[in-house]
């Protein structure tokens, strides 16, 4: 059953349109986190969620009850900013006890549910500092703890480890996850960064100028994205232009305006005649002989960059430039003809 309904959800200021009719559902106890570049929209779905942004057009429903124009302090939704907002003059405590004071609850079941919240997060022994005399790291758990300790209905986080260093990231992308499944608390995460996004979620949201262009479990995205921008968000650098031609139960057979005839394999999603193919750096193969055969284009290195264990090609063909990854075992030379080979299996079918 679905939690969270945003129902063809816009948002506009002024002129300038955020989203467009938008459609999400979110089930309890999900953790579905919206990822996209700066200005697809995200935030703004999150603020719109929260109650601090106002929908121009459509509904939010939360478990079946209309909230769309639910004032901000009538949700009982947890929110982590990006900032973490802490009050520099209060301590760990007092800042994590704070929502809890604001509903006037009795001082004992304050202490108790700070105190046990605090065990959660792993801040125990830290109570009584304040922000400034914290790590990056602990700031961001007061800030969780904070937004936990209200027993909130839903639990949103907009890039909360924008501040951290790569290293903290990863172990505090960790935290989260667990405490989230822990508590099975329904969470709405917004982040651009794609790794941290796929490790923790249980559906990722890929967010386009204002719309969700797939909503999917993380490997369905990363394996088999839908649209050519989510293939390219994803990794997929190098894209063919592609004409049908028939198909069987195993592959697919097309070919492009120049002749080269390509296979690819029969996946039960594509429900729709595409003119758009798909693979990555790493999936593409250089090959020294072969016939210009099925899969295999000819093309002339145009430059090289060394990566550590591979070497990145950019390759001019007659379907256009083609980024390969290969390994360091064999050099190919700036000028140098060589032929590609595009595995029928590597190749992913989009729509445009």
């Amino acid at each position: 059953m679905s939690l969270i309904e945003l129902q063809d959800i816009s948002v506009a200021y002024g002129k300038n349109v955020i989203l467009k009719d938008l459609n999400l559902n979110v089930e309890k106890g999900e953790l579905v986190s919206l990822l996209g570049p700066s200005g697809c929209g995200k935030t703004t779905t999150l603020r719109l969620i929260a109650g601090f942004n106002e929908a121009k057009s459509g509904k939010f429903l939360f478990n079946k009850k209309d909230y769309t124009m639910i004032p901000v302090h009538k949700r009982n939704f947890g929110f982590v900013f990006q900032s973490y907002a802490l009050f520099p003059h209060l301590t760990v405590l007092e800042n994590i006890a704070f929502g809890l004071k604001l509903r006037k609850l009795e001082k004992s079941h304050i202490k108790e549910r700070t105190l046990k919240i605090i065990e959660t997060v792993d801040l125990k022994d830290l109570e009584n500092r304040y922000p400034g005399e914290l790590s990056g790291g602990q700031k961001q758990r007061v800030a969780l703890a904070r937004a936990l300790v209200i027993n909130p209905d839903l639990l949103l986080l907009d890039e909360p480890l924008s501040n951290l260093d790569a290293k903290l990231r990863v172990k505090m992308r960790v935290e989260i996850r667990r405490i989230q499944q822990e508590l099975g608390i329904t969470t709405v995460y917004v982040t651009h960064d794609q790794e941290e996004c796929f490790s923790i979620s249980d559906k990722v949201a890929v967010m386009n100028k204002g719309v969700i262009e797939q909503l999917d479990d993380p490997a369905t995205i990363y394996n088999y994205p839908k649209t050519q921008f989510v293939a390219d968000f994803v990794g997929f650098e190098n894209f063919l232009d592609l004409d049908w031609l028939e198909e069987n139960n195993e592959y697919i057979k097309l070919k492009t305006n120049t002749g080269y005839i390509f296979k690819v394999k029969n996946l039960s999603s594509y429900d729709f005649k595409v003119k758009k193919g798909a693979i990555r750096p790493d999936d593409i193969k250089i090959i020294d002989d072969g016939k210009n055969e099925e899969n295999v284009i000819k093309g002339i290195v145009r430059v090289r960059t060394f990566l550590g264990k591979q070497f990145q090609y950019s390759v001019k063909t007659e379907l256009g430039e083609f980024i390969v990854n290969d390994n360091a075992s064999k050099i190919y030379e700036v000028g140098e003809s060589i032929k590609l080979f595009l595995s029928p299996d590597k190749i992913i079918l989009i729509k445009e």
